[in-house]
């Protein structure tokens, strides 16, 4: 049973860069054909996708969010990483991380996120 904790600031001022970072259990994120992406969800909103890391390192984002986002990974504390730059109050939202092994998926808790001075 894979567990996914997210965890970081709940408080980011405009313009900085949004770090969070997702702890995964009970499963390796190098597995082959695993996938590790970040989701989120904006007050009133339905969810977004925003981008997937691949048990081989290979990364995918959003068109809508490319430009600002990057997902990495450290493979010795098997955790992958959320970097948003450039952040506005439009990017507060909570935020899942998600993995998707070779039978289902599996969800964070979720992280509040405020964008806000």
């Amino acid at each position: 049973q894979v567990q996914l904790q997210e965890s970081g600031p709940g408080l980011v001022k405009p313009s900085q860069t949004l770090s969070l970072t997702c702890t995964v259990s009970g499963g390796s994120i190098i597995t082959s054909y695993y996938a590790w992406s970040w989701i989120r969800q904006p007050p009133g909103k339905g969810l977004e996708w925003m981008g997937v890391i691949a048990y081989d390192g290979s990364t995918y984002y959003s068109p809508s969010l490319k430009s600002r986002t990057s997902i990495s990974r450290d493979t010795s504390k098997n955790q992958f990483s959320l970097q948003l730059s450039s952040v506005t109050p439009e990017d507060t939202a909570v935020y899942y991380c998600n993995a998707r092994t070779s039978s289902r998926y599996y969800w964070g808790q979720g992280t509040q996120v405020t964008v806000s001075a």
